[in-house]
């Protein structure tokens, strides 16, 4: 078997890019991946055209050594865009690989530790305030009450976690992001007493609305210093979160947040591969650890999650992404001993579905385990051409 072309599809989900690969052979057994990176998409699909003399009339299905040929190629690129570019490409090989055999990635790997994983509803608030015009079919957010009634459907749904950001409430809506945000004045990262108090009142109204046995995670991505993030976690101790998120390329300040609070602490979406998971692990710095499956590849994650089993240790896949990378991030969680919970956006543009042969399958606030060949899952190219992102359309 060769691999005789590969292509890239960069598709508009709304507020944000999703991007695709497609790695054809030979022998008519074509493998999918997602790396969908919000902000630098075209990067992400330019290492395609920079890694395609490597893999062109190579055999797909050897995934570990072709991955290697791909980091020996970007050896003075280590991480970020060439990291995700590669491991876009691993995971279709890996799907080739487990259909070539007939099999699912989850029996691949030598699976499955679960037949269902549980779920949150991720960005449960944020993207209705920050992306209306793209939701139709979903309340508006313009006063607490509606962050209220939006905890009522969580549980009537038969959710039994959510994850939230810091969101205002209005008309319109907003979010608090500095810490994607440019210009003066965002690069501090303080919390001001009146933003302390919001953010104990949107977790106070959320927790009043689940209930005490619904979890809530809020996630506070790199908005803030450590100071800042120790205050927050300090007035959300009596709110018992499953986690609080924060992202930090600091292994010792996030510890130094964990420390200081009895709220339990999550961080490592935004690393990749062992090398820069290890010193937070030996650290100790966080109670729970994210791996992005489409920025590490399927191989190097469960990688990751077996390091973080030696460490006594959980992890959690981060989501935020097509149903394609839900049923890959749950294939990850059906190979791993040890996984607390997995993202999942629930509210989303209305050709979500069209994009993909299947849709995740819920139960009492559970993802079931796929188990068809490879992911379990197809792109429908038709439509993933039918809403292309655009010339270089902006994604800030």
């Amino acid at each position: 078997m060769k691999i005789t072309d590969i292509e890239s599809f960069v598709v508009d989900a709304g507020w944000r890019p999703w991007t695709f690969v497609k790695i054809d052979t030979d022998e008519g057994v074509t493998g999918y991946g997602e790396c969908s990176d919000g902000k630098n998409p075209w990067g992400v699909a330019g290492v395609i055209d920079d890694m395609r003399p490597l893999l062109v009339g190579q055999d797909p299905r050897p995934y570990e050594m072709r991955f290697w040929d791909m980091i020996r190629g970007s050896r003075q690129s280590p991480g970020s865009i060439a990291a995700k570019g590669i491991a876009w490409i691993e995971l279709a090989l890996i799907d080739i690989k487990a259909k070539a055999l007939g099999i699912s990635v989850v029996e691949l790997f030598g699976g499955p530790t679960r037949q269902a994983v549980r779920v949150y509803w991720s960005h449960c608030s944020t993207s209705r305030a920050l992306h209306e015009r793209y939701l139709p079919q979903t309340p508006p957010i313009r006063t607490m009450a509606d962050i209220e009634a939006l905890g009522h459907e969580v549980v009537a749904r038969g959710f039994t976690a959510l994850k939230t950001n810091i969101v205002f409430p209005g008309d319109p809506a907003t979010a608090y992001f500095p810490g994607f945000a440019a210009g003066p004045g965002t690069t501090d990262g303080e919390v001001t007493p009146q933003l302390l108090r919001h953010i104990e009142t949107l977790i106070g109204t959320f927790r009043d609305a689940v209930g005490p046995d619904v979890d809530i995670n809020l996630d506070l991505n790199f908005n803030f210093k450590p100071e800042a993030c120790k205050r927050i976690a300090k007035i959300l101790e009596p709110y018992n979160l499953l986690w609080l998120e924060i992202d930090m390329y600091e292994p010792v300040a996030i510890r130094e947040i964990k420390e200081s609070t009895s709220t339990r602490i999550c961080t490592g979406e935004n690393l990749v591969h062992m090398r820069e998971f290890l010193p937070y692990f030996q650290n100790r710095a966080a109670d729970v650890f994210m791996i992005d499956v489409a920025w590490n590849g399927f191989a190097p994650s469960k990688k990751i999650g077996d390091l973080a089993e030696v460490f006594q240790l959980n992890v959690s896949p981060h989501n935020y992404y097509s149903h394609l990378m839900s049923f890959i991030s749950a294939s990850l969680c059906a190979v791993l001993p040890n996984v607390r919970i997995m993202e999942i956006d629930i509210d989303d543009v209305p050709w979500k579905d069209e994009l993909t042969t299947a849709t995740p399958d819920f139960v009492d606030g559970q993802m079931i385990v796929p188990s068809g060949p490879g992911w379990g899952i197809e792109l429908n190219e038709e439509a993933l051409r039918a809403h292309p992102w655009g010339d270089r359309k902006s994604t800030w």
